[in-house]
């Protein structure tokens, strides 16, 4: 981490409209400074689940810390990004940020960016830092996304190209620096989910403690059953899928194959306004809790944005005032075998209603929800991105 000493404290700043940069840097559009090409998807006849073509990418559910993993190839790509592009998530969740690691089709959900004056290191922490800037301008509709003229005129700083390539290599050492760190976060996994266990089921402090249905508990926690704290349980459908105008929209639609350890990480499809009207599906609002009750019983998320819902798939929105949507999260995730112990059916198994609302939960008050739910954070916390965002250009624009 040499070149940090090496930063200079001297220079000179004037205020414009991105904020305060050095007097010798600019304020430049992103299209004056890099080519913008926004993804085109594929027929989904030529995306293979296996290596057939080039690598095809979506989204966020491919994204890495830099670049992106590998799930799906595609034959006959309709937009192309090259070996060190940027890559970003225009469409739900928007701003995200990866670089190419080689050739590759990109699909309607990402935009490839290309420095033309400007090193791609550098754009890439630029990118980075301005992902809140895209997703404030994203919001208000019923899907979050960007379109390309958001990106032509997206204005960021611009120093002397000698000074973007000092920066990107020294925020680069910070990469390497918080892998080491990630690998020991892995290697505490085991510790955190052997206190979950202990706080969802003994608390925090509690000397005394009672038998119930579901084991003993602290004398003081209630026992209610989920239907208690829960203010509507929504169902969810699939509009006809021979009806092309239901389909290929910007409204993401999940099924229960697309949980990926208790989290939505891809979206495959996408429904138009005329197919949310024309079918039983729901959108549930960012933050609630997704139940998958049919196909795949047992797996839990939070929605990560507004997203609608198949049949397979409930959506809990809880009681605020009574419970916290994490603590409940990991309450279900510790019991899912419970959950899939009312599995009924023959051809399709699935959680009846009545049974998924008489689920019993030990509740404490939300205080204690709180508390357990700071101690069951991560035992280190490192976020890559939050690093980019708090020690980026604003940080280092005294290299």
């Amino acid at each position: 981490m040499k070149q940090i000493d090496s930063l200079q404290t001297d220079k000179k700043f004037k205020k414009t409209e991105i904020g305060e940069i050095p007097v010798d840097w600019e304020v430049r559009k992103l299209s004056a400074v890099a080519k913008i090409k926004m993804g085109q998807s594929p027929p989904s006849s030529n995306c293979f689940d296996y290596e057939n073509g080039i690598p095809f990418f979506q989204g966020k559910a491919e994204f890495g810390s830099i670049y992106p993993n590998i799930n799906k190839w595609c034959n006959s790509p309709k937009q192309i990004a090259e070996e060190g592009d940027i890559l970003v998530s225009v469409r739900a969740p928007v701003g995200d940020v990866n670089i190419a690691l080689q050739r590759c089709c990109i699909g309607r959900g990402l935009a490839r960016i290309r420095g033309i004056i400007i090193d791609n290191h550098f754009l890439y922490f630029i990118m980075n830092c301005f992902k809140k800037v895209l997703q404030k301008i994203s919001q208000g509709s019923t899907f979050e996304a960007i379109n390309k003229d958001v990106l032509h005129n997206l204005k960021i700083p611009f120093p002397p190209l000698p000074e973007q390539k000092k920066i990107a290599e020294i925020l680069l050492a910070l990469d390497e620096l918080i892998e080491k760190k990630v690998k020991i976060i892995e290697k505490k996994k085991q510790l955190k989910k052997g206190l979950l266990q202990q706080l969802l089921t003994r608390g925090i402090g509690h000397a005394e403690f009672k038998k119930t249905e579901i084991g003993e508990i602290p004398v003081d926690l209630e026992v209610v059953k989920l239907k208690s704290i829960v203010n509507n349980f929504i169902n969810g459908g699939t509009p006809s899928t021979n009806n092309h105008s239901y389909w290929d929209g910007t409204i993401p639609w999940i099924t229960g194959a697309d949980f990926d350890n208790q989290k939505i990480r891809r979206i495959r499809k996408y429904l138009t306004e005329e197919g949310i009207k024309n079918s039983s599906t729901n959108i549930i609002q960012k933050g609630s809790l997704l139940v998958v009750t049919r196909t795949g019983v047992g797996k839990i998320a939070i929605s990560p944005f507004n997203i609608a819902i198949s049949q397979d798939i409930t959506g809990l929105i809880l009681l605020g005032e009574k419970v916290y949507t994490e603590y409940l999260y990991w309450y279900l995730i510790k019991n899912s075998q419970k959950i899939q112990s009312f599995i009924q059916g023959t051809s399709i198994n699935g959680l009846p209603r009545e049974d998924l609302e008489s689920i019993i939960i030990p509740l404490p008050h939300l205080p204690e929800q709180k508390k357990s739910l700071l101690y069951y954070a991560p035992l280190i916390t490192i976020s890559k991105k939050r690093l980019h965002i708090k020690r980026g250009w604003i940080q280092l624009r005294r290299v």
